[in-house]
């Protein structure tokens, strides 16, 4: 019984073990995404230099995604709940956003997601090459992405 009892303990820690959301070495399954990026809202152009990272559409990070904001100067935070990643694809799930208060009642910040089917709560991201993503079927982000890379 005893014997039994160590055997069901070793195979659920190696269930938690391999449910978990870090990958070898200790990385996230987003972490390829990690940085910032241009694009999306219009077609990316320049993906170097200060005109890049200075202002980029959305930002990647371990544990927020923020997007810039057609109507506000602040980006829109995102924190993650969960990531599930596919092959050349990734699944965000955020935590629900609060509403907010306005002079017409509670509501939901307009541009708060993604314009994405699964609702503001959720992204789909599709590596499309090394250095570039596109959001599939977000209205909001209709052209792809590309990475800002330093210089």
């Amino acid at each position: 019984m005893r014997r039994l009892g160590r055997v069901v303990v070793l195979v659920a820690t190696g269930m938690l073990a391999g449910s978990g959301a870090a990958q070898p070495g200790g990385e996230p399954p987003h972490a390829w995404i990690f940085g910032s990026w241009t694009g999306g809202l219009y077609p990316p152009t320049e993906t170097s230099g200060p005109r890049c990272t200075g202002q980029p559409t959305v930002i990647f990070t371990r544990d927020v995604v923020m997007r810039s904001s057609a109507f506000d100067v602040a980006y829109r935070q995102r924190l993650i709940e969960t990531v599930a990643a596919q092959p050349d694809a990734l699944e965000f799930r955020f935590v629900p956003a609060a509403p907010q208060n306005t002079p017409f009642g509670a509501r939901l910040p307009v541009d708060v997601g993604f314009g994405c089917p699964g609702g503001p709560n959720a992204l789909r991201v599709e590596r499309i090459g090394p250095d570039e993503i596109s959001f599939p079927d977000c209205s909001e982000f209709p052209s792809p992405l590309k990475r800002c890379v330093g210089q």
